[in-house]
């Protein structure tokens, strides 16, 4: 079995957001968590920027906004930087998105309450206070390509700091056995809140696929552009296209085709 350490790696990270954080505290007001990661080069720091400014226009209730990263320049000084959670994996694996799991650590970044995580790759179209209104411990959004399962896609899910350490915990002790039982860390945890009787969908309308849900399918594609659903909040990108693909109509596969999308730039902005 591999050893696993988790560690953080430090920096000194006093900026201007955790000034501006300390204020609200003092005034006795709650404020809710919106954490993103970002680790190695795949999203450039504007897919941060970006996702902070989607928030900050969306979202009424007080945050704090974190990043936790290993490489924080570019990153606009509005979002606290933490250092990125390390999990000693077996080298030379298929990223997962194993990494995620150490949100569910006891202590983890020194945080605690309310936590939305949200992917850097998604696009927030409408206000999003509900997503921290709905009854729930532990809300995600449902796997569109896997819809009969009891399975999230973790692009956006809701839970509370430090309030099930266990599911990390039995992650490091047993990844072997996990890895032969699920394929990615969403269906691993989907798993572990289903055994826990925790796991809760978000209202299918909140949170559409870019490409099932916005994008016309098969013939139709290729003479009408991708729209958004009714009652739209969050559209996830999984797999390709990514934004900046979606506005051009790059679709990133040879059997799928999409028009160009430009009001995907209305919203995706910093």
């Amino acid at each position: 079995m591999p050893n696993f350490t988790i560690f953080y790696i430090n920096y000194n990270t006093l900026n201007y957001y955790k000034l501006k954080l300390s204020k609200i505290i003092k005034k006795g007001v709650m404020v809710v968590n919106v954490i993103c990661m970002k680790w190695g080069d795949k999203f450039p720091p504007l897919y941060v920027n970006r996702l902070y400014a989607m928030v900050n226009k969306n979202l009424t209730i007080p945050f704090r906004f974190v990043c936790f990263t290993e490489n924080s320049d570019g990153i606009r000084k509005e979002v606290e930087i933490k250092p990125l959670p390390e999990l000693d994996l077996p080298a030379n694996i298929p990223e997962r998105g194993w990494r995620k799991l150490t949100v569910f650590a006891k202590d983890f970044g020194n945080l605690s309450g309310t936590t939305l995580f949200l992917d850097l790759d998604v696009v927030i179209v409408d206000n999003i206070d509900e997503l921290f209104k709905i009854d729930g411990e532990f809300l995600i959004v449902r796997d569109h390509k896997r819809r009969r399962r009891n399975e999230g896609n973790s692009s956006v899910f809701r839970f509370e700091i430090g309030k099930y350490p266990e599911i990390l915990d039995y992650f490091i002790k047993n990844f072997e056995k996990v890895r032969s039982e699920v394929r990615h860390e969403q269906a691993y945890l989907s798993k572990q809140m289903h055994r826990l009787g925790k796991l809760k969908f978000w209202p299918n309308s909140w949170t559409p696929s870019f490409k099932y849900h916005c994008a016309p399918n098969l013939l139709l594609s290729w003479f009408k552009a991708p729209t958004i659903p009714k009652d739209a909040k969050i559209i996830i990108f999984h797999g390709l296209p990514n934004p900046p693909e979606a506005i051009k109509g790059i679709s990133g596969k040879w059997y799928r085709h999409i028009k160009p999308t430009p009001w995907i730039k209305d919203y995706w902005i910093e």
